[in-house]
């Protein structure tokens, strides 16, 4: 899978609070078409990166504003469709009252650009509708802001869940090849086995079980 990063600086703002960050967003393809995941902040730099290929699609990881605030430039700019889970349609409205994705993000089925095909895997906890999105044939996942390089993303802010997301990263993400590579949301690059036992270790620490 050839795999591109461009990086965005901005504001994430939940629940009345605001924070700076740097979002990580992936094109996956090859030289002639892409696919976008998730449209952070400034929509230049990512138009820059595609460099007028054909993009399949801009494919939202969730629906956090701080990945989808230069979603609808992006969609202007290089006329692609704009796809997110259901479950994250309130985020959404929250940034865009007045539109709407054009496609629904399906666990189970596939997307494909330049070759490169991606399974997507529903993996709620982050927030309702987080899903990652995984080329078998590649061995590399990216993970938005579900799983970390040193652990878990984050909760405890509204429509989050601690034990979802760790029931999510151990059901759908632990159980692929421990060298999968993991492109994440925000900050450096992993691999399924390098987070392992942070998860399974906050898992026996919560007394989770199914």
């Amino acid at each position: 899978m050839s795999i591109e990063l461009v990086t965005t600086d901005g504001i994430f703002a939940l629940d009345g609070g605001e924070w700076e960050v740097t979002n990580n967003i992936w094109l996956v393809g090859d030289d002639r078409e892409v696919m976008v995941f998730d449209a952070a902040h400034d929509h230049e730099p990512i138009v820059a990166a595609i460099n007028g290929r054909a993009v399949t699609a801009i494919v939202l990881t969730h629906g956090h504003n701080d990945h989808i605030n230069a979603a609808e430039a992006l969609r202007d700019a290089v006329d692609a469709p704009i796809l997110l889970h259901p479950d994250d349609r309130m985020l959404w409205d929250a940034v865009y009252p007045d539109s709407s994705p054009d496609a629904e993000v399906v666990p189970g089925t596939t997307l494909s650009a330049g070759g490169h095909e991606v399974g997507i895997i529903h993996t709620p906890g982050h927030s309702p509708g987080c899903c990652c999105f995984h080329d078998v044939a590649a061995g590399r996942v990216v993970s938005g802001d579900t799983l970390f390089c040193g652990g878990p993303g984050a909760t405890g802010r509204t429509y989050s869940d601690e034990p979802t997301i760790l029931r999510s990263i151990r059901d759908q993400l632990l159980t692929l090849p421990g060298d999968t590579i993991v492109h994440t949301g925000h900050g450096d690059t992993t691999v399924i086995d390098d987070e392992r036992e942070r998860v399974l270790d906050r898992i026996a620490e919560l007394g989770i079980n199914r």
